[in-house]
């Protein structure tokens, strides 16, 4: 199941899979309306309400049935993401999130894909699933995002191999970055860090994996790296996780639970577990309502439970409206004041498609 969506985005479609060559550009273009006091107090402080879109373009290069090269690149407005209430600024902002050159082999019980270049983090499932067109609720679960997440959303350098034998999947990944914060290949204090996993189908439709990340995460200029502590690359940051995915009939959930550690030398190490739910159920070939329910708990931080649940309505094969409303429960957020209403519609177009026998 993984590794099949691994692939159609690495090759782009079953169209360009299928034939021996092809070229492919699609998009999925999001718009939404956000209403939350966190809109309203510091550090934004302006209305309780706002609007924001997000455009996600796909392009992929069959170059024949061994070789391709495929990205992922989202122009945003802010505040489009939830993360974003809590942050100052408006305005576009663009992120390539993959741009990756794949050499794929397969056989009767068994494949390898090798990719090298700008990637998605191997750590945890849910950036599988990052598209609003495929996440059943709006935000994201809550150890994944942009700001001080231990599992950034954004592409890392390096490279990848993913491999299946049966009902087994295993990956391994080297970038030049922590998941918990990625830097560029301009950015200075960059050093190598491993990610990877495994999983086992059980069933059809069942399967159980797990993944782990290891690699210094902090850089000088970093919010929390204090005067007198030790190098960068002598500080290491590490996950391991384990992930559920089920689906039958009109049912789908999906979960992960992961801990976390980043290590200091003149303050305590930093420790942290979290964990969601995600339930889809399909009500209709056009609605579906879905929940996700989850937790975080750190050695430093407050405690923070976040709910969501969504209701999804597909006009046609193209297109899918979200309404949703997330709570969030803790010392941080009293009362209502963290909680979310939101709408938001996401269309899918293919803007190119060229193949080739």
């Amino acid at each position: 199941m993984r590794l099949a969506v691994l692939i159609l985005a690495a090759s782009g479609s079953l169209l360009a899979q299928e034939a021996n060559s092809g070229f492919e550009i699609r998009t999925s273009l999001s718009a939404g309306g956000f209403f939350s006091d966190r809109l309203a107090v510091q550090p934004r402080d302006g209305a309780p309400a706002t609007a924001g879109a997000r455009a996600v373009f796909y392009p992929a290069w069959k170059i024949n049935r061994h070789w391709s090269v495929a990205g992922t690149y989202q122009v945003y407005t802010r505040p489009y993401f939830y993360e974003q209430f809590n942050t100052q600024g408006h305005g576009l902002k663009g992120d390539l999130l993959q741009a990756h050159l794949s050499y794929s082999q397969f056989w009767k019980n068994g494949s390898l894909v090798v990719r090298a270049g700008q990637l998605s983090s191997a750590f945890g499932s849910f950036l599988l699933r990052y598209d609003d067109m495929a996440n059943p609720v709006i935000d994201m679960p809550v150890t994944y995002g942009y700001y001080y997440k231990p599992i950034t959303t954004l592409g890392q350098a390096g490279a990848q191999a993913d491999l299946t034998l049966a009902k087994f999947d295993l990956r391994a990944q080297f970038v030049n970055s922590s998941p918990a914060n990625r830097r560029s290949v301009f950015d200075s204090d960059q050093y190598g860090a491993w990610a990877g996993g495994a999983g086992v189908t059980l069933t059809q439709g069942f399967r159980v994996g797990v993944s782990a990340y290891r690699g210094p995460y902090l850089h000088r200029e970093y919010a929390f790296y204090r005067a007198g502590e030790a190098k960068p690359r002598d500080l290491p940051g590490s996950a391991y996780g384990l992930d559920v995915e089920w689906a039958r009939g009109h049912w789908d959930v999906t979960g992960e639970w992961q801990k976390f550690q980043r290590a200091y030398r003149v303050v305590p190490f930093l420790n942290q577990h979290s964990g969601y739910g995600e339930v889809r159920r399909v009500l209709h070939p056009r609605w579906y309502v879905a929940g996700r329910a989850g937790y975080v708990r750190s050695s430093r931080n407050p405690a923070n439970d976040i709910y969501e649940v969504a209701v999804g309505y597909r006009p046609n094969a193209h297109q899918l409206l979200k309404v949703g409303y997330q709570i969030q429960h803790g010392p941080a957020t009293p009362g209502t004041t963290g909680n979310t209403f939101a709408i938001q519609l996401v269309t899918t177009l293919r803007l190119v498609s060229i193949a080739r026998d």
